[in-house]
């Protein structure tokens, strides 16, 4: 007599998956820290607002730290209230001569004082994964409005290479990034000779002020082997 042999297969059945487990999955993120560039102006439209909120919630949701510049006011108050207030990790990164120009009321998260703008670029990135960035200023106007300096900024604008450059710009004073006063900074003309007779009649704004203010963040920096002069000019063509 034959016994055929027969092979039983078990079926196991898996478990759903728990909506707890969803939400960890989806919260994961390869990143730990995310460096957030943004204003100390909320701008004039309440989307920036919306968007700066939104951005803190999706930080508090995939758990990333958020390093940012230190302020309380602005796109950067936003921010970081948002992910504080979450329970996210927030390090603000400042210098110490703005301390009392950005930081209104209380503080969150972990402060830490820095000499200068560069060493808070410079920190802010070392403690970064990645970088993100709110509607912000170029750096050489946001100098100017922290009144770090008042030197022109010269755009040799050949035919119209950098005329999208200004109408970004203008956007920015429009929506309230860029105050109206620090727009003259650029200068821009179609001729060489044009620009240097209009940076030549720049009249700054901020004055002694400004100018004392970046001569002390000039000295705490290294010498890069070239010496300054009372007014320098940044041409870019």
């Amino acid at each position: 007599m034959c016994f055929e042999k027969q092979t039983v297969v078990v079926e196991q059945k898996m478990e759903p998956t728990t909506t707890i487990e969803k939400e960890a999955s989806s919260s994961s993120s390869r990143f730990k820290s995310v460096c957030v560039f943004c204003g100390s102006s909320t701008g004039k439209r309440d989307s920036y607002r919306e968007a700066a909120i939104e951005l803190g919630q999706q930080l508090v949701e995939k758990r990333l730290n958020l390093v940012y510049g230190g302020g309380s006011i602005g796109l950067m108050g936003l921010v970081s209230q948002t992910v504080h207030q979450g329970g996210g990790h927030v390090i603000g990164i400042i210098p110490k001569t703005l301390m009392g120009k950005e930081l209104t009321g209380e503080t969150v998260g972990e402060l830490r004082p820095v000499a200068n703008m560069h060493q808070r670029k410079a920190e802010m990135a070392r403690h970064s994964d990645c970088f993100i960035a709110l509607p912000e200023l170029l750096e050489v106007i946001t100098w100017a409005q922290l009144g770090i300096h008042d030197k022109p900024v010269g755009l040799l604008n050949v035919d119209g290479y950098y005329n999208s450059l200004l109408t970004f710009i203008d956007k920015a004073v429009d929506d309230g990034f860029i105050h109206p006063s620090q727009r003259h900074i650029f200068v821009s003309a179609p001729t060489a000779k044009e620009l240097v007779q209009k940076l030549e009649e720049y009249e700054p704004v901020n004055g002694v002020i400004a100018k004392a203010m970046w001569e002390v963040e000039q000295q705490q920096q290294p010498q890069v082997g070239f010496n300054t002069t009372p007014l320098q000019t940044e041409v870019a063509m």
